[in-house]
């Protein structure tokens, strides 16, 4: 279990540069403890949606985009340009972790931050588009990286927390995570609504990044995604790693397999919402034990910068820049797990729509979205500051989580038990969990049409 343990993990880190230091310590820090409650049924609602996306690929060792095609070509069309639009603008994770290196170093000397932030953007662009093109092995790269970040974050907060001043709002705070504390210690602000129904839907990853769990599992090795092949850096000039073809097991002996993949599944996934959990309540008592109180709100080009007196408070000038790397960390390392994970869906959906293009080997395309997904982005984080771009980018995969749910349903447990012997068959609670979720991402996208309408 140790051992295949990853998907979960990349999970965590990437999910600690959205959610966790954005809106949810936004929200608490302008409005107290009055939406906390909403927190954690927020973060489990994901649990059944991103276990389906595993199911699929341990089972049959395709991405989950292989069989949104196979479900409805159509379909799988408008889950593609919806998440080609969403991830226009992911290059604002960079300048978000910009933020926090232009706050601690103050260079280049004499730039407006802004102009700093977007000069350690660039330069974080450069560094991870280098490490991926010169990797033997990319998902090993990502899941080291990735194990590093999300380890040194949950320590570096629990640290914080362990001040004084945040010991002390922590019983109100668990109180407030279970109960609704009402009314609203400041009057509510309409603008917010997008604000917070983003955090609801995107407490952990949310959208279009969930499907990314479906490719790490592909390149993990998980289940039949095995022989399956994994990526290899683009200049490596070495081929993709593919398994000896001699060791596949026989029919009765992957039916023994699937009891065992299916624990794992649940304790990978398990520790990436679990972990996830934890850094944001984390991030949220920080917030309300000394953002709330003084009225600072994390946004702008102080994203991180606001935050920094978490650990300057507890620790001093040090604690000021531990955070920061922090942050700086889970922040720029969402550019580099999803500019990997979008130029693997992209060549996906070529590969499934185009049967010509399998002219080119897949690493070819790869490498072609990879440097274009790059330039794209290099021009969109521009257009405005951090978490502007993050909320247009959250908005667009709002409607792609409804959608993708909704497919996961008839994909699963419709088509896929088809193909499948009985052992490996989903069951009626794994429908009704997923169902639940479904339901609930429907009345959240019918609420925020509301606010968008102005009616609520």
């Amino acid at each position: 279990m140790w051992r295949a343990l990853g998907p979960g993990v990349i999970f965590m880190a990437l999910a600690q540069g959205s959610g966790e230091l954005i809106f949810w310590p936004y929200t608490i820090a302008k409005y107290g403890l009055a939406f906390l409650f909403l927190l954690l049924p927020a973060c489990l609602l994901q649990f059944p949606i991103i276990y389906e996306i595993g199911r699929y690929t341990l089972l049959t060792g395709e991405s989950i985009f292989q069989g949104f095609i196979r479900l409805n070509r159509y379909c799988a069309v408008v889950l593609w340009i919806l998440m080609t639009l969403s991830f226009l603008w992911f290059g604002a994770f960079a300048a978000a972790g910009g933020t926090s290196l232009a706050a601690l170093t103050d260079l280049p000397e004499g730039w407006s931050r802004q102009q700093q932030t977007l000069f350690w953007a660039y330069l974080s662009m450069a560094l991870f588009l280098a490490a991926i093109l010169m990797s033997k092995v990319i998902y090993r790269l990502i899941e080291v990286f990735m194990w590093g970040v999300a380890l040194f974050t949950v320590i570096g907060l629990l640290w914080a927390s362990a001040h004084a001043e945040v010991l002390k709002a922590l019983p109100d705070f668990l109180r407030g995570l279970i109960i609704p504390q009402w009314p609203m210690a400041r009057p509510w602000d309409p603008a917010d609504a997008t604000k917070l129904l983003t955090a609801i839907t995107f407490a952990g990853l949310g959208g279009f990044w969930t499907l990314f769990y479906s490719y790490w599992l592909r390149d993990k090795g998980s289940g039949m995604a095995f022989y399956m092949g994994r990526m290899t850096g683009p200049i490596t000039g070495k081929p993709e790693s593919i398994p000896d073809a001699g060791a596949l097991p026989s029919h009765d002996d992957g039916l023994a397999h699937v009891p065992g993949w299916k624990r794992f599944m649940s304790w990978d996934i398990g520790i990436g919402v679990g972990g996830n959990i934890l850094t944001t309540v984390l991030t949220c008592l920080l917030a309300y034990a000394l953002l709330y109180p003084k009225g600072l709100l994390p946004q702008h080009y102080e994203i991180a910068v606001v935050q920094s007196r978490f650990f300057e408070l507890s620790w001093g000038w040090w604690g000021k820049v531990a955070f920061l790397i922090i942050a700086a960390a889970f922040l720029s390392d969402t550019w580099l797990a999803t500019v990997d994970a979008v130029s693997r869906i992209h060549t996906d959906c070529v590969y499934g729509f185009f049967p010509k293009a399998r002219r080119f080997a897949y690493r070819k395309w790869y490498l072609f979205f990879l440097l274009l997904l790059t330039i794209i982005t290099s021009v969109t984080v521009q257009l405005n500051e951090p978490g502007t771009l993050i909320l247009i980018s959250a908005v667009i995969g709002f409607v792609g989580t409804v959608i993708y749910s909704v497919a996961l349903i008839f994909l699963n447990h419709v088509y896929l038990p088809r193909q499948l012997p009985a052992i490996a068959r989903p069951g009626r609670v794994s429908l009704i969990f997923l169902l639940i979720s479904c339901f609930a991402y429907v009345v959240l996208a019918v609420l925020y049409l509301l606010t968008l309408l102005g009616i609520i």
